[in-house]
């Protein structure tokens, strides 16, 4: 009789359901994250940038959730080119899940999407970036300035004239805007 069985417990079962198929890579800097994505975008990996749960979190954190069955290739690839993870971590469920880093919020023909803490909020029907706010990097000011009263066509990319990670935050919310009410 096993442990577990001598104390009531039984072993479970593994079905189909069970099966790890998404995991985090964690890093100790945002901006690491940053480049990271771009080089597994480049190489094809269907990767999303999420917060991380709770647990590994230490700030201002971004993760790269990435394909599973990826695992080797990927860690190869960024120690190859010296970005290695902190660590590696199987979302297995309940507490693991990353947390949603874009939200969507209407506002009558105000649309804001939400980027961590990055805000921008567009007028619907002239397309035009009425709002800009969150952050506390120190080129967000220079970001609003550049960006409110613009056409979401006509601003400038936010990932291009800014160095932080706000300015990376709110290029993915002007993405999401452009995904959802074109430009």
């Amino acid at each position: 009789m096993s442990l577990l069985a001598k104390f009531g417990f039984k072993k479970k079962e593994t079905t189909a359901d069970d099966s790890v198929t998404r995991g985090l890579l964690v890093f100790a800097h945002p901006t690491t994250v940053i480049s990271v994505e771009e080089i597994l975008r480049d190489e094809g990996y269907e990767i999303r940038v999420v917060s991380p749960p709770p647990a590994y979190r230490t700030g201002c954190d971004l993760s790269v959730e990435f394909p599973m069955e990826a695992e080797a290739a990927v860690v190869k690839l960024l120690n190859m080119v010296g970005l290695p993870p902190l660590d590696v971590v199987p979302i297995t469920g309940q507490g693991m899940e990353p947390l949603q880093f874009v939200r969507t919020k209407m506002y009558g023909k105000y649309i804001m999407i939400r980027a961590a803490n990055m805000k921008m909020t567009v007028d619907q029907e002239t397309k035009t970036i009425v709002n800009i706010s969150g952050g506390g990097c120190p080129d967000v000011p220079y970001l609003a300035t550049a960006m409110i009263g613009k056409r979401l066509s006509e601003a400038p990319d936010p990932g291009e004239v800014g160095f932080s990670l706000c300015a990376y935050s709110l290029n993915t919310s002007r993405e999401e805007l452009i995904r959802a009410i074109g430009v």
